[in-house]
This record gives C-alpha cells, sequence and structure tokens, in this order.
C-alpha cells in the first residue's frame, strides 16, 4: 500500500530544484541552495523529503560508492558518466541497450529485470583545466 503524503512547499521546492539542474546534487548542496528561502529548514528536513520524493518515484538517489547519496531528477532509464577527477557525474544521452539484458540472462540463466551502467573517466572540463595530453581527451 503506497502511502499517502501532503503536499509540503519545501518538497515542492526541493524537486523543482532537482529538475532545474543536472549536476546530480547532495542533500547538502539541496540544503545550501534553500536554506535562505526556509530560514527553518533543517538538512534532516532535507532528507526526509529526498525520501519521500524517492519513494514516490519522482526522483532517484544514486550511489556511485562515494560517501554521499547524490539525487536525479531525470527518472528516464539512462547511463551516466562520472569524472574521477572532480566527481562530477552527467547524463549520457545514449539509449539503453535493452540487448544487454537478455545476453546476461543467457549467459548466466537468470531473469534480468533491468541494469545500470555507469562510465568512469575524465570529464571535458578537467581534461582542458588540468591540460591533459590530447591522447586523453575524446575525438
Amino acid at each position: 500500500m503506497e502511502k499517502i503524503y501532503r503536499r509540503s512547499r519545501q518538497r515542492d521546492r526541493i524537486l523543482a530544484l532537482l529538475r532545474s539542474t543536472g549536476i546530480h546534487p547532495t542533500a547538502s548542496w539541496v540544503y545550501d541552495r534553500l536554506k535562505r528561502e526556509f530560514p527553518d529548514l533543517s538538512l534532516g528536513t532535507v532528507y526526509r523529503n529526498l525520501n519521500i520524493l524517492t519513494e514516490q518515484g519522482l526522483i532517484r538517489k544514486i550511489d556511485f560508492g562515494s560517501t554521499y547519496d547524490r539525487y536525479d531528477a531525470n527518472i528516464s532509464r539512462h547511463y551516466h558518466f562520472v569524472c574521477e577527477r572532480c566527481g562530477s557525474i552527467r547524463d549520457l544521452d545514449l539509449p539503453v541497450k535493452e540487448a544487454l539484458n537478455k545476453e546476461v540472462d543467457k549467459a548466466a540463466n537468470v531473469k534480468t529485470m533491468r541494469h545500470r551502467i555507469e562510465f568512469f573517466g575524465i570529464c571535458e572540463n578537467c581534461l582542458t583545466t588540468f591540460g591533459l595530453p590530447s591522447e586523453g581527451r575524446p575525438t
């Protein structure tokens, strides 16, 4: 049974903020952006609302093995690129390869429901900022 939550101005603003950025922020980032607008806001309230939005399927909590969870308002199926230098995360505009599910099913004798793939490397900004050699840059 799905739990029903009353609407909240803070939760609406958190969702709007997440939808307005593509950076996959942490709860602390959200808190820092909304603290001036909501002086009584606490980090605990931000976490509670992020959990509610996740439960409702309006956002996704993503774990890339770092200390802090990140949040994504793009709930369509997609892949991510994670910069190993600056930690930025960006959505990739690539089609999801559904055929991989069938390959895994056949190879492991299982029924794959979905998959998640992340790509790791150095982002364009870090390549430029740190002057990495041209062989490290995408062509």
